[in-house]
């Protein structure tokens, strides 16, 4: 396998080398592709992992609205009741041909804690995991205590922050705005979210100041253990599965679900190698306003899988898998982090519920049957040996290149094996494709018409079955030639 398993080098053909970057510019003319449009192709799937943005603020003072400005499009849900939420916190976004991600934490508004110590936690939560913060602050109101404690945690991370003056529809709100420089974090940006006005100017600031990669991922170049997020849903026992792994109680295991409030990141000595596991808290499935504390939990999870290499999401196999495991399953995929499935309370599965969970993973975890499965005991112990493996595994499937020689090969052996389906009196051939990027594997195929999702799917499985790529989701994007210019 290891002819194939270089890591990238950030080149700036994406993960190409300069022959091999010549090579496949000269294919690509001879096809008739357009060099600017296959440069672009490259560009988009090769971009290593993602800086992160987060939005932070008091509730109403438009957090929600600006995200879907910075998006272009309505994904996260507006509405006039604060604490209105929803699933999803990570989203990408793009600016002046950057790419990053954006988290949303408009909608964690209210908890037990009262409002503003839930704005405090949540914000730091938020911090936690971004590379830059935009800090939004209703222009109109002008800052309140709660804004100013937000600004102390703020200083204390020493992220780079852009002060965002929402609500200024028109000259006569910039002096509004003007008033929140004696927050001390440098100039406001009047903007108007509802309108759009001054947007483009706060975003131009957010790239000055936004680093181009996660910090985190500096660590990993430099050796450091690689990166494990522990997820699953509430009570599912990760905490015991992490007391397990660590030969000690560090962490809190309690019957109520989710006591597991914050992550805890423990170094721990596994097969003779050190990792770094993070614990989350675990996920809820529907969130409302009296529950913050369990949608602190998905944005917990969220940021954890930001911040590792491999997710290892626990399943209770004494229940019937549910909705809300295969949800938790697809945050791991759409991150584009490595997976392997641990099948906890093994020990206690009679063969009855044994027949039936076979059943059940067949027929609902279809979409991941390329994760590593380890069926393991956090309460006993047993088959913790086993997991080590797996994520070894996983993490190679996630970094495996494959050389553009080798995967045109490959790739013309099908389509003469197998042709696209003819539709419409047509049949569109893959014509050639290279591998723009590793963690996860991205492949670009350039193509003469368009694929199917069927046929997508079947290439995706032969790569599977020819290379490997065991315990990683793979990205294929196609491009389809355009008829300007065709070489006869």
């Amino acid at each position: 396998m290891n002819d194939q398993t270089q890591s990238g080098d950030g080149h700036e053909h994406g993960e190409l080398g300069d022959a091999e970057y010549a090579e496949f510019m000269e294919l690509a003319a001879e096809e008739g592709f357009d060099a600017e449009e296959v440069e672009g192709a490259l560009g988009e799937a090769g971009h290593g992992p993602l800086p992160v943005l987060a939005v932070i603020g008091r509730p109403n003072v438009g957090k929600s609205t600006l995200v879907n400005r910075i998006l272009g499009r309505r994904e996260a849900v507006v509405e006039d009741r604060p604490g209105v939420t929803r699933d999803r916190v990570t989203y990408e976004a793009e600016w002046a041909g950057r790419r990053f991600k954006v988290v949303d934490t408009g909608g964690w508004e209210q908890d037990v804690l009262g409002i503003d110590a839930s704005v405090a936690a949540q914000a730091e939560f938020a911090i936690e995991a971004a590379d830059a913060v935009v800090f939004v602050v209703d222009a109109k109101v002008g800052a309140t205590d709660t804004d100013e404690a937000v600004v102390k945690l703020l200083r204390r991370s020493g992220k780079p922050v852009v002060l965002c003056a929402n609500k200024v529809d028109g000259p006569s709100g910039e002096a509004d705005a003007a008033y929140l420089w004696s927050l001390g974090l440098g100039e406001p940006q009047p903007v108007s979210a509802l309108h759009g006005r001054g947007t483009g100017d706060m975003l131009d600031e957010v790239l000055r100041v936004m680093p181009d990669a996660p910090a985190e991922t500096f660590g990993a170049v430099l050796g450091g253990p690689r990166r494990v997020a522990l997820i699953g849903r509430p009570n599912v026992g990760k905490s015991s599965l992490l007391n397990k792994v660590a030969r000690e109680d560090r962490v809190v295991v309690h019957e109520i679900a989710g006591t597991t409030r914050d992550p805890v990141d423990e170094l721990i000595d596994l097969g003779g190698k050190t990792w770094k596991f993070v614990d989350t808290a675990g996920i809820r499935r529907r969130v409302h306003l009296q529950e913050g504390a369990d949608y602190y939990a998905s944005l917990r999870t969220a940021a954890a899988l930001e911040k590792a290499e491999v997710a290892v999401v626990l399943i209770d196999v004494t229940e019937p898998i549910s909705v809300q495991d295969l949800r938790i399953i697809s945050m791991a995929v759409d991150a584009g982090r490595a997976l392997v499935l641990a099948y906890n309370k093994w020990d206690t599965l009679d063969e009855e519920r044994r027949y039936y969970l076979e059943r059940e993973i067949e027929r609902d975890l279809v979409q991941v049957q390329w994760a590593p499965r380890v069926n393991v005991s956090a309460r006993t112990g047993r088959h913790m040996e086993k997991l080590v493996p797996a994520i070894e595994t996983a993490l190679e499937g996630w970094e495996t290149r494959v050389p553009t020689g080798r995967l045109n090969a490959f790739l013309g052996e099908i389509v003469a094996s197998h042709p696209h389906p003819v539709r419409g009196g047509k049949q569109p051939r893959i014509l050639f494709g290279t591998q723009a990027g590793t963690k996860p594997p991205r492949f670009v195929l350039f193509a003469s018409g368009f694929l199917e999702a069927g046929y997508r799917r079947f290439i995706e499985r032969r790569l599977r079955e020819q290379f490997g790529f065991e315990g990683t989701p793979v990205h294929l994007s196609v491009r389809v030639r355009e008829k300007r210019g065709r070489k006869k």
